[in-house]
C-alpha cells in the first residue's frame, strides 16, 4: 500500500502520523515509568529505591543515544529515499541500520557490565543507594540488544507510513510490562529486581514484533540479507544525520550525571530522588510535543524529497502552532497543580514538599522547549545533519552543563541552582535553534517553491 504524503492536507497527514505516535509514546511512557511508579511506593524504602533507579538513568540515556545514532539517522534518510522513488537505497539504509544496532548493543552491554560499579558511584551513588542501582542495572543490561533493535528499527515502520503498526510495537511491550511489574515486584516479592525482569521481557517481545513486520509481506520496504553487508559510505550518512539524536541522548546522559553529582554534593539522596521524579514528569508532559514533531518528520522529509517545498513550509507551520497551544496549556496545569504529578511517583511527604518547589523552578522555561523540538525536527527531517548536531550540543553542552556546575555557587539554596539550569537553557537554546531554522530553512524554502 502506497503512503503518498505529497497529496492531500499536510496537517491531516501530520495528525494521522502523530496520533498513533502519541498513543504509542504514551504507552511507551507507561512502559518506561511504570517501574518508577511501583518502586517509588515500595513500603519501607522511603524513596531510596526510586533514587537507585534514578542513578541508572544515564546508562539508559547512553543506550538510547546509540539507538538514535542508527535508528533516528536511518529512518529520515529512508523517508527521503522513498519520497524520491529510490527503493533499493531505502532498503540498504534499513539493512545497514539494523546491523549497526545489533553489534553496537553487545559492545555497550559488555562495557557497562564490566565497569558498572565505578560508573554508578561516579553518577552519584552512595552506599545506601548502590545496592538498588546495581540490582536493577545488571538485569536491565541483559535486554540491551532487544531494547536497541526494537526501538531503533521501529522508526522504519513509521517512515513507511505505518504509524499504527509502529504503535503496536509499544503497546505490546507496555502491556506485558504493566502486567508483569506488579506480579514480579509485589506478587513474587522481588522488588526492584522484579521490575528489571519485567522490563527485559517486554523489550524482547517488542523487538520480535518489529523484526517480523520488517521481514514480512506487509512492509513496503523489507529487511533483506543482501543489504546486511556494511556499506561504510552509507553508514557515514546514517550516523551523520543520527548524530544529532545521539548527541541529544548522550548529552542527556552527561547532564543527568552532572545533576546527580551536584545534588549529591549539595543535597544528598533525597534530592537525587526528586530529580528522578522531575525527569519522569518531563517525559509525561513532553509526550504530545514529541508525538507531533515525530509525526511531522516523515511528512516533511517525504515532501522535501519530492521537491514539494510549499508543503514542507505548511508542515513546519502546523507543527509549531499545534505544539505552542499544547505547551502553554501543559505548563499552566503543571505549575498550578504540581502535587498530583509528584504523588504519582512517591508517597514520601518530604519528597512531595521539596518537589513542589523544584517543579516551579525546573519547568519555568518549558514553553521554550517547543522551539528546540521544532527546529531540531525540521533539521533532521530535511537531512541537515550539521545544524541538528550543533543545536543539540549548544543547549545541553554549552549551556546546561556549565550552568549546572556554576549556578549552585551563586544561588541559595544551592540545589535551586541545579534546577534553574534547565529553564535557562530552554529559553536560550530553544530560541536560537528555532530562529536559525526560520532564517536558514523556512524562508529559503519559500523562495525556492
Amino acid at each position: 500500500m502506497e503512503r503518498d504524503f505529497s497529496q492531500g492536507s499536510v496537517g491531516k497527514h501530520i495528525v494521522v502520523q502523530a496520533v498513533p505516535l502519541i498513543i504509542a509514546q504514551l504507552i511507551q511512557l507507561l512502559y518506561n515509568i511504570v517501574d518508577r511508579i511501583y518502586i517509588g511506593h515500595l513500603p519501607g524504602e522511603d524513596g531510596m529505591a526510586l533514587t537507585g533507579i534514578g542513578l541508572v538513568f544515564p546508562v539508559v540515556a547512553l543506550i538510547t543515544a546509540f539507538t538514535n545514532l542508527y535508528g533516528s539517522g536511518g529512518a529520515p534518510l529512508c523517508s527521503i529515499a522513498r519520497g524520491a522513488g529510490l527503493t533499493e537505497r531505502a532498503e540498504k539504509i534499513m539493512g545497514n541500520s539494523a546491523v549497526m544496532l545489533f553489534f553496537t548493543s553487545f559492545v555497550i552491554m559488555g562495557l557497562c557490565y564490566f565497569f558498572k560499579k565505578p560508573i554508578l558511584y561516579a553518577f552519584g551513588a552512595s552506599d545506601t543507594t548502590w545496592p538498588y542501582a546495581d540490582t536493577y542495572l545488571k538485569i536491565y543490561l541483559a535486554g540491551t540488544v532487544f531494547s536497541m533493535m526494537g526501538t531503533g528499527m521501529n522508526g522504519f515502520i513509521t517512515s513507511q507510513g505505518f504509524p499504527g503498526t509502529a504503535m503496536y510495537t509499544t503497546v505490546i511491550g507496555a502491556v506485558i510490562n504493566l502486567v508483569l511489574d506488579p506480579v514480579f515486584i509485589f506478587g513474587f516479592g522481588m522488588g526492584i529486581q522484579g521490575a528489571a525482569i519485567a522490563t527485559v521481557m517486554a523489550q524482547t517481545v517488542s523487538s520480535v514484533w518489529v523484526m517480523r513486520f520488517l521481514t514480512g509481506k506487509k512492509a513496503i520496504l523489507r529487511l533483506r540479507k543482501k543489504y546486511f553487508r556494511p556499506d561504510f559510505r552509507l553508514i557515514r550518512e546514517i550516523t551523520s544525520l543520527g548524530f544529532s539524536g545521539f548527541i541529544m541522548s548522550a548529552t542527556n546522559c552527561v547532564s543527568q550525571v552532572a545533576c546527580n553529582s551536584m545534588l549529591s554534593l549539595y543535597g544528598g539522596d533525597l534530592y537525587i530522588g526528586i530529580m528522578t521524579i522531575l525527569n519522569s514528569v518531563r517525559e509525561v508532559i513532553c509526550l504530545p510535543v514529541s508525538g507531533v514533531t515525530s509525526g511531522a518528520q516523515p511528512v516533511i522529509g517525504f515532501n522535501y524529497g519530492a521537491r514539494e517545498y510549499g508543503r514542507v513550509r505548511q508542515g513546519i507551520k502546523f507543527m509549531t502552532f499545534a505544539g505552542s497551544v499544547y505547551t502553554v496549556t501543559a505548563w499552566l496545569v503543571l505549575v498550578l497543580f504540581p502535587k498530583p504529578f509528584l504523588m504519582l511517583f512517591t508517597g514520601s511527604q518530604e519528597m512531595i514538599t521539596e518537589g513542589v518547589k523544584a517543579i516551579h523552578l525546573y519547568f519555568a522555561g518549558f514553553v521554550f522547549m517547543l522551539f528546540q523540538f521544532c527546529g531540531q525536527s525540521t533539521f533532521v527531517a530535511l537531512g541537515k545533519a550539521k545544524k541538528a548536531v550543533f543545536f543539540s550540543l549548544f543547549r545541553k553542552v554549552i549551556i546546561v552543563l556549565p550552568l549546572t556546575v556554576l549556578l549552585p555557587h551563586v544561588i541559595r539554596p544551592a540545589v535551586n541552582g541545579v534546577y534553574l539550569a534547565e529553564p535557562v537553557s530552554n529559553v536560550i537554546g530553544g530560541g536560537v535553534c528555532f530562529l536559525t531554522m526560520y532564517v536558514t530553512v523556512y524562508r529559503k524554502l519559500g523562495k525556492t517553491a
